[in-house]
């Protein structure tokens, strides 16, 4: 270890900064939110460092360093882009006892800056010895995927409470094992949302719980957007409560590759519907989650694409509601949005589409429910039609017979955002045939309107049908 890794308390002790450049105005920022008190000596300096100094933030010295300039600090940073002086700074201050650290010289340097992810009052500090700043910021960027943004309330939850839970729970190991599932469990999770109030009363009712030896009388829901299929479109928090969950319950839009990421020791439970087929009929599944999460789990309920968006997240959360049973609800990148953006169309254009439309379109008893068709034949504007496969002649011939052109640019998007994309192209008239001539199966996306007619410029996505085929094709 070149380096011992330490944290320096450094709030309102004089500090230096030798240098008044882009380089310098970096390193003051991370001192001003240790909250020292700076000093910066420069012959000249960034305009930020000046409004600095004239609003009494910072003291500025417009000079040339001199030797006798280091005395009374209690850490120097030499950033100037003059190896000699920076040398000169480092001497002096190391003749005076004074860490120093210079910048981009680390042979001259007593301590260096690490990589920082920032959840005050939790720090996270990555280095590589100076060896390669860029990768220990690439490091950093993936640690701090991993950190959630309001950790640091929950720092300063458990800080705040730390008394209280010790009277609650006086012995040391079972105290231990309180904060061990505390601080991954509802409480945690009400912090990580920002209720930070809501988090303080269900810890100490957990606490209250412990002392009397019981377990916490609730667990907690979360309905989860998986997104359109391709893991990597999961949002940080998504990815964060399906690995901490204690069940999982999915639909079969959910892919395997986006279960994988969940605990192993995690309950998965299937509750997919199919047309004509469900698992689990709708008010089952509202029960299951309310009955899941009063045993104490933490539940996911993982929808593919958006949980509000045809996913009857609002049927579940009334049924949580009732119960009193705490939830959440993650969106996700809903399959227009996703599988239109992989197929390279665009759902709004300002030269061919001003609105856009998702409506469902599902059979019920053969035909088509609900639809406004003259309202979905207008021009200017997408149609995104959900769950279309089955209806799609019936949806083309009734958006024709109400006023839309025949030759209205048409896609089909099967398994869109995967590997096994596929995309047909065609028009109102002639896309049903295309679909039954290509042996088409949901989980499909068909997309109306002029916009589909820029797939040809802007397609980008490379499914493995399409580079099996680009290869095989010599």
């Amino acid at each position: 270890m070149d380096y011992l890794p330490i944290f320096l308390k450094l709030r309102d002790l004089p500090c230096l900064i030798v240098g008044g450049g882009e380089v310098a105005v970096r390193k003051l920022g991370l001192l001003l939110d240790a909250g020292a008190a700076v000093t910066v000596i420069a012959a000249s300096a960034e305009a930020v460092i000046v409004e600095l100094a004239d609003r009494g933030l910072i003291r500025l010295r417009t000079k040339v360093f001199e030797a006798t300039d280091s005395e009374g600090f209690r850490l120097i940073i030499a950033a100037t882009d003059d190896r000699a002086v920076n040398a000169a700074v480092a001497t002096a201050a190391r003749r005076h006892g004074i860490p120093v650290n210079v910048v981009d010289c680390p042979d001259l340097c007593d301590f260096i800056f690490p990589a920082i992810i920032d959840r005050s009052p939790v720090l996270v500090a990555v280095s590589t010895g100076g060896a390669s700043p860029v990768l220990a910021r690439q490091l950093r960027t993936r640690i701090e995927a991993c950190i959630p943004s309001r950790f640091g309330t929950l720092a300063r939850l458990a800080a705040d409470l730390r008394e209280r839970v010790r009277q609650a729970i006086p012995e040391p190991r079972a105290r231990r094992h309180f904060w061990e599932r505390t601080l991954e469990g509802p409480a945690a999770e009400l912090a990580l949302q920002g209720r930070a109030e809501d988090a303080e009363r269900v810890l100490l009712e957990a606490a209250d719980a412990a002392a009397r030896q019981e377990r916490p009388a609730w667990g907690s829901v979360a309905l989860v957007g998986a997104g359109p299929g391709d893991p990597d479109l999961l949002t940080l928090r998504a990815l964060r409560l399906i690995q901490e969950a204690d069940v999982i319950v999915y639909d079969r839009l959910v892919s395997a590759e986006i279960l994988a990421l969940a605990r192993r020791d995690a309950r998965r439970i299937y509750a997919g519907k199919e047309r004509s087929r469900h698992s689990i009929p709708q008010d089952d599944i509202n029960a299951l989650l309310a009955n899941l999460a009063a045993e104490g789990n933490r539940v996911v309920r993982l929808k593919g694409g958006d949980p509000f968006i045809f996913g009857r997240g609002g049927e579940e959360i009334e049924t949580l509601m009732a119960c009193g049973i705490p939830f959440q609800v993650v969106p996700g990148i809903t399959a227009a949005s996703g599988c239109a953006a992989y197929a390279g169309i665009p759902l709004t254009h300002r030269a061919h589409a001003h609105a856009c439309v998702f409506v469902a379109g599902h059979l019920k008893d053969g035909t088509l429910q609900d639809l406004d068709w003259s309202q979905l034949v207008q021009p200017h504007q997408t149609v995104v039609v959900y769950m279309g496969l089955q209806g799609l002649p019936q949806i083309c011939a009734e958006l024709i017979r109400h006023g839309a052109p025949p030759s209205r640019p048409a896609a089909l998007i099967q398994q869109g955002t995967t590997r096994d994309q596929k995309v047909l192209t065609a028009t109102l008239e002639t896309l049903p045939d295309k679909v039954a001539d290509a042996g088409i199966k949901a989980p499909t996306l068909i997309i109306i309107g002029e916009v589909v007619g820029l797939r040809k410029k802007l397609a980008w996505y490379r499914s493995r049908q399409e580079t099996e085929g680009r290869s095989g094709n010599g």
